[in-house]
C-alpha cells in the first residue's frame, strides 16, 4: 500500500511509440495539497485585494469628506467672527446712543442694555476680535456650542436695548411733534414775556405770553399737534381757544375774531385754527398767546424754533 503508484499511458499516434510513466501515490497527494494550499492563498490574496481597494475608496471619500467639513468649519468661523464683531460696534453704537439721549442715567432707573465690554461676568466669555479669514481653522470645534449661546445670549441683550431705545424715540417722536415750536402767527411783538406796565392800569404786571399784532382776520394756525380742549370766551381774554399738545403742555390765544375749531377737534402742526381779531380787554387787533407747562405760563420763545 506505501508503494502503490498510478501508470499514466501516453499514446501519441499510430507511428510512435507508446509511452508510460509511474507517479507515487505520495506525490500525486503532495502535488493536491500543495495545489490546494496555492489556490487557498490566491484566493486569500483576491480578497485582501479587494478589501484594501475597498478601505483605499472609503479612505478618499472620508478625506474628502474631512475637506468639506475643515471648509464648512472655517466659514462657521468665519461667520461667527463677523457676527462677534457686528455685535460690538451694535453695542458701542448703543452706548453712544444711551450717552446722547442720558438713557443710562441711574436716577432715571434706564440703564437696561447690554453691559460695557469690560464689564462681562465673570466666566463669561468675552467677545472675539476679527480674525483673519486666512488663519488656520481650529480643528477642534467643541467651542462653536458655547460661542453660539454667548452670541444668542448678547444678541438678546442688544434686541431689549435696541426695543428701549426705539420706544424713547418714539416717545421723543411724539414730544417733538407736540411741542409748539412755530409762530402761531405773523406780526409784530408788541409785548414780550414778563414784567410790563398794564397798558390800562399803568401798573407794574405779570404779562404772561407774547403780543403778536396784525390786521383783523390774520390767520392763527397750531404751532403743534394737539387737542382742543376750550373754544370761547373768557373774561378780559375775548375769543379764547386752548389746545393740549400732550406732556402737560398747553397753548392759549386770546382775542381772537373767529375760531375754526372745536372742543375735542385733533390738529395739527400749521393747521389754521383761528383769526386775529380785537375781542375782550384789547388796545388793537392781535394775538395774545401763551404756553402753559404743567399750568405754569413759560415763554413761548423758548419753544419757537423758526
Amino acid at each position: 500500500m506505501a508503494n502503490r503508484s498510478y501508470t499514466i499511458l501516453v499514446v501519441p499516434d499510430q507511428s510512435a511509440r507508446t509511452r508510460k510513466f509511474r507517479i507515487q501515490k505520495k506525490l500525486v497527494v503532495r502535488t493536491g495539497a500543495a495545489f490546494g494550499v496555492l489556490l487557498l492563498a490566491a484566493v486569500a490574496m483576491v480578497v485582501h485585494y479587494f478589501y484594501v481597494v475597498g478601505q483605499v475608496v472609503e479612505n478618499r471619500v472620508l478625506r474628502e469628506e474631512n475637506a468639506q467639513l475643515r471648509t464648512q468649519v472655517k466659514l462657521i468661523h468665519e461667520k461667527v467672527s463677523h457676527v462677534t464683531s457686528t455685535l460690538d460696534r451694535v453695542e458701542r453704537f448703543d452706548q453712544k446712543l444711551r450717552a446722547l439721549t442720558q438713557l443710562n442715567d441711574p436716577e432715571r432707573n434706564l440703564a437696561i442694555g447690554p453691559l460695557p465690554a469690560d464689564d462681562h461676568q465673570e466666566g463669561e466669555e468675552a467677545p472675539e476680535e476679527v480674525t483673519d479669514s486666512h488663519a488656520s481653522v481650529p480643528e477642534d470645534v467643541s467651542f462653536l456650542p458655547s460661542k453660539l449661546d454667548s452670541l444668542s445670549s448678547e444678541a438678546d441683550r442688544q434686541e431689549q436695548s435696541i426695543q428701549e431705545l426705539t420706544r424713547y424715540f418714539e416717545d421723543q417722536k411724539e414730544l417733538l411733534a407736540s411741542t409748539p415750536s412755530i409762530w402761531p402767527t405773523r406780526g409784530w411783538v408788541t409785548s414780550d414775556f414778563g414784567v410790563r406796565l398794564d397798558p390800562y392800569t399803568a401798573e407794574r404786571a405779570m404779562h404772561r405770553g407774547l403780543d403778536i399784532a396784525n390786521a383783523p382776520g390774520t390767520p392763527v394756525v397750531a404751532p403743534s399737534d394737539g387737542v382742543v380742549v376750550f373754544d370761547g370766551t373768557e373774561g378780559g381774554y375775548g375769543n379764547v381757544l386752548v389746545v393740549d399738545h400732550g406732556y402737560g403742555v398747553r397753548t392759549r390765544y386770546g382775542h381772537l375774531s373767529k375760531i375754526f375749531v372745536h372742543v375735542g377737534d385733533h390738529v395739527h402742526r400749521g393747521q389754521k385754527v383761528a383769526a386775529i381779531g380785537n375781542t375782550g380787554r384789547s388796545t388793537g387787533p392781535h394775538l395774545h398767546y401763551e404756553v402753559r407747562v404743567n399750568g405754569i405760563p413759560e415763554n413761548p420763545r423758548k419753544f419757537i424754533l423758526e
